[in-house]
C-alpha cells in the first residue's frame, strides 16, 4: 500500500493535479514546477558514464554518443552496440543492434526525465511509472548512483562480440 501511494503521490506531483479540496473550496492548490531535464544536462548525467543495471551495463560514450552494452538476462548473454540520444523535452535514447547466441537485432529504449526542483524523475519512455531518479540529496539507492566513470562494460561487450561473431 505505502508503494502505491508513493507512486500515486508522485503522479499527482508530475501530472500537476489539483486536489479536491482546494477545487471545492474555490482555491488554487499551490503549483509545483515539473521542467524536463535538458539535453545538456542529460549529456553531463550520463556522457562518459557506465550504467551498472543487475544483468550487465551499458556505456554512454561522450565522444559521437556511442553506446556499447552486454546484458547476460536468463543465462542468455549478449551484447550491443550503436548510440545514445537526447532531447530539450527530457528524453534519453538508445538506439542499438543487440547480438546474441540465437541472433540479432535492432532495439531503441528511451527514458523520460522531468525535475521538480532538484529531485530527477525518471520512467521508461513512453508507458512506464514515474520514480525518483537522483533526490535532491542524492541517497545511496539512488538509480543515479548505479551511472559510474569508469568503463565496465567495454572489455566484457568485446569478448562477448568476439565469441557470438564466431559462432556465427
Amino acid at each position: 500500500m505505502k508503494g502505491f501511494i508513493k507512486t500515486a503521490t508522485v503522479a499527482c506531483l508530475l501530472l500537476g493535479l489539483v486536489s479536491p479540496s482546494a477545487v471545492s473550496a474555490g482555491e488554487r492548490a499551490p503549483k509545483i514546477k515539473v521542467e524536463p531535464v535538458t539535453a545538456r544536462e542529460l549529456t553531463q548525467i550520463y556522457g562518459d558514464k557506465t550504467w551498472i543495471w543487475n544483468t550487465g551495463g551499458g556505456r554512454f560514450n561522450g565522444e559521437r554518443h556511442g553506446f556499447v552494452a552486454w546484458t547476460n538476462e536468463k543465462n542468455n548473454p549478449s551484447f550491443g552496440e550503436g548510440r545514445w540520444a537526447v532531447d530539450d523535452n527530457g528524453k534519453l535514447c538508445i538506439f542499438a543492434k543487440w547480438t546474441a547466441a540465437d541472433g540479432a537485432g535492432r532495439a531503441a529504449t528511451c527514458f523520460g526525465h522531468v525535475k521538480v526542483g532538484d529531485t530527477v524523475y525518471q520512467r521508461r519512455h513512453p508507458f512506464g511509472h514515474w520514480y525518483v531518479f537522483r533526490h535532491a540529496n542524492p541517497r545511496a539507492s539512488d538509480e543515479f548512483r548505479k551511472l559510474v566513470d569508469a568503463d565496465t562494460v567495454g572489455s566484457k561487450a568485446a569478448r562477448l562480440k568476439k565469441t557470438l561473431v564466431a559462432t556465427k
